[in-house]
């Protein structure tokens, strides 16, 4: 089965990501893989500070989570899969398509403003002549009627 990777992470434009993910997924008899990445530099405290805040980062990231995974098996019939992983973003990503050889396509979501699309499709979009997948990156802006005539 083929799988959607999308990035669960705080910015705007995730929502189009998830979205676009779901959407071809229901359509084509998909699978969605959300990756949410942690950032080790959360965690520079000391041993048990940096425990506790590892926990509640996994517990806002499965709520997080949770809301998208109701919506995508209510109005598309998917069920997602959610993958944790830590470390810095574009290695753990790069490590999870490698790992799971079903992932297909990686979703991305563009930002809107002025700086580019964001960090994580710059940089992706850089390597994307080595990755073993292709990526679909998403506008930020488009709107659901407008992703839904494309997917």
């Amino acid at each position: 089965m083929r799988k959607f990777l999308v990035v669960l992470d705080d910015s705007r434009e995730c929502l189009n990501a998830m979205r676009f993910a779901a959407m071809r997924a229901g359509r084509t008899g998909g699978a969605v893989q959300i990756l949410a990445v942690i950032s080790p530099a959360e965690f520079d405290h000391w041993a048990g500070v940096g425990e506790v805040m590892r926990e509640e980062a996994r517990e806002r990231i499965t709520v997080h989570f949770e809301v998208f995974a109701k919506w995508m098996r209510d109005k598309h019939g998917v069920t997602p899969e959610l993958v944790i992983r830590e470390g810095e973003q574009v290695p753990q990503i790069l490590g999870q398509i490698r790992d799971d050889a079903e992932i297909g396509i990686l979703v991305l979501g563009a930002g809107t403003d002025r700086k580019g699309p964001g960090p994580l499709v710059t940089e992706l979009t850089r390597q994307s002549g080595s990755l073993p997948c292709p990526i679909t990156i998403v506008p930020g802006d488009m709107s659901k009627e407008r992703l839904e005539a494309i997917t």
